[in-house]
């Protein structure tokens, strides 16, 4: 190969056309406020929904787990990498989900891909939400099934495509939170079609647990489903509950196929037992976590109500992920930069992660941040406005 005269070109268009990605480089602790690349800011740019992602308990059981396991897990967990620590947190995590067992996995990319492979082949089909993580995406494309997305959060289009199709397996694949655009999945009308046509239901609810539900246990708590509606449930342990890995719960079946078949479990070396311990203590205030959960609610309607006020788009959020619809990326990355200017630091979204013409500000919220960090938001976007005219 001569050289990348190719890739450089396709570069430089991404750059024209304002979708160049940047990587930028965090000096603190996440929380409330942050150091990036030498200048502190008020940061609503984190997953750390519950703000545990600091907390001394957190960062003591990790200090003991490394004193008694070491750092790295040095292997898969099917050759020697499978701990106590990891055994103990599928067991709680089991518990916490009211499912048989739980399979742990080295991130929510690799639960998708390797939970999805296992199920479906050539020979079956998958559905889709348009608006999926790109990891459900992938899954899907990836397994060779037959790949079919329909419309974000329809119901009505879901069944119309399950009952034109007569593969043996049918799995229906879901977020139980958007990432991007933070609104809740329809679990319930999307699972009672799923079972008059025979399909399975995958629910990531990366962005549910912890957040949802009276004990934090997500979107499935919070509409009271059982495990016949969604045999497959997978969380991620990076967002709300502070720490990284992932998991998916379900019953004995299940794991074992994916302990069988999960080639991203099989062939990955095992998230370190420190990080195990980590999530033990972050499992505890989670659960006990009502008032975080309570006055995430608090700073949620705060913020709504305040943007509305200014005339900003939101988009129809429950939750602790508040985009502001801009549409044009230029103008996006503008405001974005205009906040920046203000010491507030909140990342600008845009295609291909959304829809053309769909570009956002993705404000997340967290049980961390005060009533008084929420108003010098909305009083910096309120000065920022000026670039979208």
């Amino acid at each position: 190969m001569a050289g990348f005269d190719g890739l450089a070109q396709t570069l430089a268009e991404r750059q024209q056309q304002h979708l160049y990605r940047h990587r930028r480089v965090l000096e603190s602790a996440q929380g409330p406020e942050v150091q990036v690349d030498g200048k502190r800011y008020l940061g609503f740019c984190s997953n750390d929904y519950l703000g545990l992602a600091n907390r001394k308990e957190l960062r003591d059981a990790f200090k003991r787990a490394a004193d008694r396991f070491g750092v790295g897990s040095g292997a898969s967990h099917l050759v020697n990498g499978h701990s106590a620590l990891h055994h103990e947190l599928e067991e709680a995590l089991a518990e916490f989900t009211g499912r048989p067992r739980v399979l742990l996995f080295s991130t929510g990319y690799m639960a998708n891909l390797g939970a999805v492979n296992a199920l479906i082949g050539k020979a079956d089909a998958v559905f889709e939400d348009r608006l999926n993580h790109a990891s459900l995406l992938d899954a899907g494309l990836l397994s060779g099934a037959r790949f079919q997305r329909y419309l974000h959060s329809d119901v009505d289009s879901l069944e119309n495509k399950l009952k034109h199709n007569d593969s043996p397996r049918q799995l229906v694949v879901t977020d139980g939170v958007f990432s991007m655009d933070g609104d809740i999945a329809p679990l319930p009308e999307l699972c009672r079609v799923a079972q008059q046509q025979g399909a399975w239901v995958m629910v990531d609810d990366a962005h549910g647990f912890g957040c949802l539900g009276e004990t934090g246990a997500g979107c499935i708590e919070h509409f009271q489903l059982d495990q016949q509606q969604v045999p497959v449930l997978m969380g991620t342990l990076g967002k709300a509950f502070g720490t990284s890995g992932a998991f998916v719960a379900g019953s004995e079946t299940l794991i074992e196929t994916l302990i069988q078949f999960a080639r991203p479990y099989i062939y990955t070396t095992a998230i370190p037992p420190a990080v195990a311990g980590a999530t033990l203590a972050s499992l505890k205030l989670v659960r006990e976590g009502g008032h975080l959960r309570e006055k995430l609610q608090q700073l949620i309607k705060q913020f709504r109500t305040g943007a509305q006020q200014l005339g900003l788009e939101l988009m129809d959020s429950p939750t602790p992920i508040q985009p502001i619809l801009i549409g044009d990326s230029d103008k996006a990355m503008a405001m974005s930069q205009a906040l920046e200017e203000q010491g507030v630091f909140v990342g600008a979204i845009r295609p291909p992660t959304v829809p053309a013409g769909s570009a956002r500000l993705r404000v997340t919220l967290s049980a961390a941040h005060s009533t008084e960090q929420v108003d010098q938001l909305l009083d910096a976007l309120d000065n920022s406005r000026k670039v979208l005219a």
